[in-house]
């Protein structure tokens, strides 16, 4: 079993796992490794080929593992290197790869880098993006952010660090300060760590929000926007990747970049195997279809001419410019799709909205040119979590925008119902295995809330 090779990306099929929400092992609560290897003869029956796991590396788990403290241990919380190791060892046995996210745009704020970094080491200060204030008055006095460029999870993309006297990017949460792969040794650090997990038997890799990892010569206001289109799709990035992929010596594995406010033609690049880059992307014009003016927290109903437009000339571009698609309808990042695309009325219902959406979505993903993404649950059409108080909700996303709703002059209703449609929680909340406590996902108390249709919705009803 060694020398297992999985399918190639035109033939495979890759399941997405949140390992927090897939299956608690030891009734804490909280999915873990030996979770997934107690499930792999379900996984296997599905016919799927690798399995994408979300990060399990030690974390402060402020964006729930995607601000990561140590890129080459394993959290407690989910189990042990050992038991990785048997995991991807039965995995093989059924003829499965496991991909690994890799989140190398930004670490946490409790990285021993970033530590060193604001303890004063001038080495480590190179590794990330520190900037003296606008209109400072002089040490001490920070000023305004170097730039009016916005984080994706609220507020400014800037952080003040007392101890230096410095602001510090982070494009993401403030917890996540933004890596500077300029640096040709955060490079090196970055190669190490794909090095260190290739060498335990991965299959794959998924790169997280990789196009932001190159960052514009100089750091300017953004006239137009919240500064996406100075830092996406940066001017080095095609040259970053395909030195990677040199180095470690993935060409040839299965590998993936989110890419996030992208364009056709850099996935175009990014994913034709001329170019020696990734072997797809993820991009997200489609999922963005029911936003009102481009806003997320803005709703409208789906534009179902627009998806199907937006479809075709991804198909259609990808096809002519040698470049292949990730295709999917949600992931961790995002509502559930049977819901977001109409399927509210029936849920669990045979004959119903619910059913007829959740069969059209997945006809669809296995009709077009590219390689189908399924996230946990998709299988059992798995819908939006229904909460109805803001306490039930975990995601930092969701309750920052809670309040930037507030303070906009929403209503505490209005508010919750815009997280009702939109919130990274009704991706995340846990696998629905059975109608018994806590949908057969632990013994203890969940993590997160199950939504109530769970006695109705479940892999053992459908299974059987």
């Amino acid at each position: 079993m060694a020398d297992f090779v999985p399918r190639d990306k035109k033939h495979a099929v890759v399941y997405q796992i949140y390992i927090r929400s897939f299956c608690d092992s030891n009734g804490d609560g909280i999915g873990d490794l030996p979770g997934i290897t107690s499930k792999l003869d379900y996984l296997a029956k599905l016919g799927i080929d690798y399995l994408w796991i979300t990060p399990f590396y030690p974390s402060p788990m402020r964006d729930n593992g995607y601000d990561i403290s140590d890129y080459t241990a394993v959290d407690p919380t989910y189990g042990t290197m050992d038991d990785f190791d048997e995991l991807v060892a039965e995995a093989k046995k059924r003829h499965i790869g496991i991909m690994l996210d890799m989140v190398l745009c930004h670490t946490s704020c409790d990285h021993p880098w970033f530590q060193k970094a604001i303890a004063g080491d001038k080495e480590y200060q190179q590794y990330y993006f520190l900037k003296d204030g606008c209109n400072s008055k002089g040490p001490g006095d920070p000023g305004e952010p170097p730039t009016n460029w916005k984080a994706a999870f609220g507020g400014s993309a800037w952080e003040w660090e007392p101890h230096i006297g410095k602001w510090y990017l982070h494009l993401h949460d403030v917890s996540q300060p933004d890596l500077n792969w300029d640096n040709s040794k955060v490079r090196k650090e970055v190669e190490n760590v794909v090095l260190f997990w290739k060498k335990r038997g991965v299959a794959g890799f998924r790169f997280d929000v990789i196009n932001f990892v190159s960052k514009p010569a100089k750091f300017v206001d953004d006239t137009e926007g919240a500064g996406r289109p100075l830092f996406a799709d940066g001017p080095h990035i095609h040259e970053y990747l395909q030195e990677l992929v040199s180095t470690t010596g993935i060409d040839g594995m299965l590998t993936v970049g989110e890419m996030a406010s992208t364009t056709l033609d850099n996935c175009i690049k990014y994913s034709n195997p001329d170019n020696h880059e990734l072997a797809e992307t993820f991009s997200f014009h489609h999922l963005k279809v029911d936003y009102a003016n481009g806003d997320k927290w803005a709703l409208k109903e789906a534009d179902i001419a627009k998806l199907r437009e937006i479809l075709y000339t991804w198909q259609r571009g990808m096809q002519e410019g040698g470049g292949w698609n990730a295709l999917f309808w949600d992931n961790h990042d995002q509502p559930r799709a049977v819901t977001r695309f109409g399927g509210r009325a029936g849920e669990g219902e045979p004959n119903s909205d619910w059913e007829h959406v959740g069969k059209m979505l997945a006809t669809t993903s296995f009709f077009l040119e590219g390689t189908p993404y399924i996230y946990e649950g998709d299988e059992l059409g798995m819908t939006n979590a229904h909460y109805a108080k803001i306490d039930q909700y975990n995601d930092v996303e969701s309750l920052n925008f809670y309040q930037i709703l507030l303070k906009k002059g929403e209503t505490e209703d209005e508010a919750l119902h815009v997280l009702s449609e939109r919130s990274r929680d009704n991706g995340r909340t846990p696998m629905q295995w059975s109608d018994g406590h806590a949908a057969g996902f632990t013994t203890g108390k969940p993590w997160l809330a199950s939504p109530a249709n769970y006695t109705s919705i479940n892999a053992e009803a459908e299974v059987d």
